[in-house]
């Protein structure tokens, strides 16, 4: 298994929870340009998952969990569907989340 996507047991399931890096996973979504603007984004605290402020960029995400964060002045709240394992084009990377945000 390729260390970018992590698994772990989840007991209720009997199954491997796949998990990705915060800011890999929002690259890999493409809500950012880079991995780099990821990270940023992540530290500056302007990532919420599960309503909890996350910092760390290294943070691990799965399917199930809800992020909201604010980008272009947009409140986007994104429910993840699949960790990913590249960074593919938009109609792929759309398949990575189910957008919950608000209407604008």
């Amino acid at each position: 298994m390729r260390s970018d996507a992590i698994g772990t047991h989840d007991a209720r399931a009997g199954t491997a929870v796949p998990r990705q890096r915060l800011d890999k996973w929002l690259w890999y979504a493409r809500i950012v340009k880079s991995r780099t603007l990821a990270q940023k984004l992540v530290q500056s605290g302007a990532v919420r998952v599960d309503s909890e402020r996350v910092t760390a960029a290294d943070f691990r995400v799965w399917p199930g969990m809800v992020l909201t964060l604010t980008v272009n002045r947009r409140l986007l709240v994104l429910e993840i569907r699949d960790p990913g394992t590249r960074r593919g084009p938009a109609a792929e990377a759309r398949t990575l989340y189910q957008d919950l945000s608000p209407p604008l």
